[in-house]
């Protein structure tokens, strides 16, 4: 494990990552649609934080909503992806594919980590629906993954605490990244629980729309979604949380 601190904060908008700045990440996850526990960003997403910033960015990569058993083509899109995004500025890639099985699907995983060309690796949330997390674990770091994102295969990070102490002590090559209801006070808890020291929260905040015509009964997407609700990061929560990892260095 990593014996610096990161607080990575996941963000699905320029005005999101902008506020994750400010309060003081240090490293951001970059996807598209948070309410569908994200999907890749868009290219040009990436070079708009660019201008601004050079915070490290690891972009999400996962192609559609759902499982994480990908196709053939799937994967061969992700593979273009990663290339365009490495080349505007990527850090490193968040990725996870599954067999069938629920094991990890290392020949699929083996495109992916090759068109990263030795770009950041984290294996993303799909190790938490994993079958064996201890043997996915060590296979991933045997594939040459440097963090895992994880809530302890839980529903949240602090209700799987103690899956995520049983990963710590296996002493991988590799950090242990908790992830899911993660706030200031849940990382204050877990610094005095287990040697942990990297966590992923997405802070965010849900704003209502400053639309004042309001077309009700519409539905864009899932039923029972509110059209006139945005979901953004919030400085404050990121400065809550990075306050608590006071005195970390840059991940």
């Amino acid at each position: 494990m990593s014996e610096n601190k990161c607080l990575e904060v996941c963000v699905d908008s320029f005005s999101s990552a902008v506020a994750a700045i400010k309060g003081g990440a240090d490293r951001l996850e970059l996807c598209t649609c948070l309410l569908a526990g994200g999907l890749t960003p868009d290219v040009v997403l990436l070079e708009q934080i660019r201008e601004v910033s050079n915070i490290p960015v690891r972009c999400l990569m996962r192609p559609r909503f759902g499982d994480f058993l990908y196709t053939e083509d799937e994967v061969e899109l992700m593979e273009k992806q990663i290339k365009n995004l490495r080349s505007a500025g990527a850090d490193g890639f968040v990725i996870g594919c599954l067999t069938p099985q629920g094991e990890l699907d290392l020949r699929k995983m083996d495109r992916l980590i090759s068109a990263a060309k030795g770009k950041g690796l984290t294996l993303h949330r799909a190790f938490d629906v994993s079958k064996d997390g201890i043997k996915c674990a060590r296979q991933a770091a045997q594939a040459g993954i440097d963090t895992i994102l994880t809530s302890g295969q839980a529903q949240s990070a602090w209700e799987g605490r103690e899956f995520i102490a049983r990963l710590t002590r296996e002493k991988l090559p590799l950090t242990i990244m908790a992830g899911a209801g993660i706030n200031a006070e849940v990382i204050g808890k877990f610094l005095q629980l287990l040697p942990l020291n990297t966590f992923h929260m997405s802070g965010k905040v849900t704003l209502q729309s400053k639309m004042v015509f309001r077309r009700e009964g519409v539905p864009m997407g899932l039923p029972g979604i509110d059209e006139f609700q945005v979901w953004q990061t919030d400085e404050n929560a990121v400065r809550q949380a990075a306050e608590v990892l006071r005195g970390n260095t840059q991940c």
